[in-house]
């Protein structure tokens, strides 16, 4: 029979305000099969982990339950401190502080559901049995999913540290959203100044394959052991033998909006993104272009001298093992379409339009006119959370629009000195080191008219768009004729993130932003081990802190790649083979893949399966256990809480 200590924890105040946490203790002791129990304030500290080390020595403990706060919190600790002296999975976390002290205000029910609640772990340790980690082989190669700034720099640092990097970016260039700014906040830094660089260094990284034009199509596998499939297209261009000459562009006949310009300018079917584009190259697009099968035009081929043109390119698929995946597929913004009341009008643009109408290489060249007649706009509204904080559109907040909002008043004051900037904003979040310095200098020193309000509607009035707001300071409505007003659309997540979530069976929360493990101690891990998250793929994020998680996530994956062999928890599912009845149902519910049919009965691959027992639950046949949740288990910790 096993010594089974408790030990109960105050958490300061989280646990004691609404639980007992001594008579929790005295009550355990006379538990059956446990032979000590004892509290103290914090036992995830040093004293309290030293605490349990003793007893487990004098008073010969070969099992312990710490009640406590929740498993992802503190179980690999408790754990380490155990399996210095008996079996690590004869630790359990009884969660008496969210499944307890947070859930009630009175003490003694508090106490009496945490005593239910330590009861019951104790009731499920007596059937515990011992368990060894699950080695598994490592593949010492990353992928890097997206090109944006996130992903280049988690490259970089994957790369910089000696292993292997595959960068995949879907579009011609690598440079994502950051390619398309004019100025950053709040040092007002030339974006491609600072871009242009990290673009150049991982194309030429050694360590660095870089696959643009390409997408992940299938990836299948485990932590350490990826199998990726990419798809990459074909560009019709040879990039070795292209020389940005530009014959090939002028001569093309066929003129399409531009997605990098947010079709503000036209560009023809063979082009280059933007001029600094990585690689330097020209790409066709056969979606444009006349055709080839048959071939309807061949003007880009017939002046390149070079013999760069090559319409015999097919797609190809590349294959790849990986250990450990990045993810950083960026953002795009709320369609300014899905808000009515702000019409739709051609003098009613969004932020991202805004930046190419402000940069140099952009549609105006760097000049701010009214799209609809060219004219210099005297009067600008910009207009905060727009499909942000909204019940009707995005509840959350897109975080770096009160920022990029006052930089786009600045740069129009600098541009149009005799013109008015308003800002309707709900609150200004300046979260960020020398930010409020920022929004001062843009109230006080540029003289912008901050309106602390929501716009109602806009409309078009002549040869004005007619705002409607109300100044809740003053409780007075507004109403302005402007030229053209600017929108700080919601950052939503990348078109086909979804898609690209079910291939690697990660979860992605009620917005569709990549979900982490834990949002403070895990923030750059995915709920799936070996896939990390970088960047506005996770949540809305400015440069800085983009590249700070990128930084977190490549660290994660040197540590990762730093061993020979990964250990992963073995409490997976078990199948009674003997009596498996082969329905099948297991393999159809699995999240992860995990469960397969060999023969006529279904199995596990450990290595997959991440102990969440759907198929468990599934079974028809009831033939599907977990390792340490047996049935016989589960049934005593029910009876113990229902007594």
């Amino acid at each position: 029979m096993k010594r089974i200590g408790v030990f109960v924890c105050h958490c300061g105040v989280n646990i004691a305000s609404t639980v007992d946490v001594e008579k929790v203790a005295k009550e355990m002791e006379k538990y059956p099969g446990v032979v000590y129990a004892d509290h103290y304030e914090y036992m995830c500290s040093d004293p309290g982990q030293n605490l349990i080390k003793e007893k487990i020595k004098e008073k010969r403990l070969d099992a312990v339950v710490v009640a406590a706060c929740s498993p992802s919190m503190h179980e690999e600790t408790f754990r380490n401190v155990c399996k210095e002296h008996f079996n690590q999975y004869q630790c359990e976390i009884a969660n008496i502080r969210e499944q307890c002290s947070w859930t009630v205000l009175d003490k003694k029910e508090g106490t009496e559901k945490a005593i239910k609640i330590v009861e019951s772990m104790v009731e499920k340790i007596k059937e515990n049995e011992d368990f060894e980690p699950i080695e598994v082989p490592l593949e010492k190669k990353c992928l890097v999913i997206g090109g944006g700034i996130a992903g280049i720099q988690a490259a970089l640092d994957v790369a910089d540290a000696g292993y292997k990097v595959i960068l995949v970016e879907k579009e011609p260039s690598i440079g994502g959203r950051m390619a398309q700014l004019s100025e950053t906040f709040p040092t007002l830094d030339c974006s491609q100044c600072i871009l242009t660089p990290k673009m150049v260094a991982v194309s030429r990284h050694p360590n660095v394959e870089l696959l643009t034009y390409s997408e992940v199509k299938e990836i299948e596998g485990y932590v350490g052991n990826f199998h990726v499939k990419i798809l990459k297209k074909p560009r019709y261009v040879d990039e070795e033998k292209c020389n940005l000459c530009g014959e090939c562009e002028k001569e093309c006949p066929v003129i399409v909006p531009n997605k990098f310009e947010m079709d503000k300018k036209p560009r023809k079917a063979i082009y280059i993104p933007f001029p600094q584009a990585v690689p330097a190259t020209y790409t066709l697009d056969m979606e444009a272009c006349l055709g080839l099968a048959p071939l309807r035009c061949s003007n880009c081929a017939d002046v390149c001298e070079v013999e760069a043109i090559d319409y015999d390119m097919k797609e190809e698929i590349i294959e790849e093992d990986v250990g450990a995946i990045i993810i950083a597929t960026g953002y795009d913004l709320y369609p300014k379409e899905m808000i009515v009341e702000y019409g739709m009008d051609d003098d009613v643009i969004n932020g991202l339009e805004f930046e190419r109408m402000l940069s140099a290489t952009g549609p105006t060249n760097g000049e701010i006119i009214k799209p609809s007649n060219g004219k210099i706009p005297k009067k600008v509204v910009f207009v905060q959370c727009a499909g942000s904080r909204d019940a009707l559109h995005n509840d959350y907040c897109s975080k770096i629009c009160c920022m990029y909002t006052a930089k786009h008043a600045l740069l129009y004051k600098h541009h149009v000195p005799d013109g008015e900037a308003y800002v309707f904003y709900i609150d200004i979040r300046a979260g960020g080191k020398g930010y409020e310095e920022f929004i001062a200098r843009v109230r006080e020193e540029e003289r912008v008219n901050y309106i602390r309000g929501k716009v109602s509607k806009m409309f078009r009035d002549g040869d004005k768009i007619v705002v409607w707001g109300v100044d809740t300071l003053t409780g007075e409505k507004v109403e302005i004729e402007a030229d053209l007003v600017v929108l700080a659309m919601a950052i939503v997540e990348k078109e086909g993130v979804r898609n690209v979530a079910q291939m690697l069976k990660v979860a992605v929360d009620k917005d569709g932003f990549f979900k982490e493990a834990h949002p403070k101690l895990r923030p750059v891990e995915a709920l799936t081990k070996g896939i990390y998250l970088a960047g506005a793929a996770q949540a809305p994020k400015d440069i800085p802190e983009a590249v700070a998680q990128a930084s977190g996530a490549a660290a994660k994956v040197v540590a990762m790649f730093s061993k020979d062999k990964i250990e992963k928890e073995p409490l997976v599912a078990v199948v009674d083979e003997e009596h498996c009845s082969g329905c099948k149902t297991c393999i159809s519910v699995c999240p992860y893949g995990a469960m397969y049919f060999d023969g006529n009965v279904a199995k596990c691959r450990e290595v997959l399966c991440e102990g969440c027992g759907t198929c468990a639950a599934a079974c028809p046949s009831n033939n599907i256990e977990m390792r340490n949740l047996q049935d016989e288990q589960i049934k005593k910790m029910i009876e113990v809480i229902l007594r």
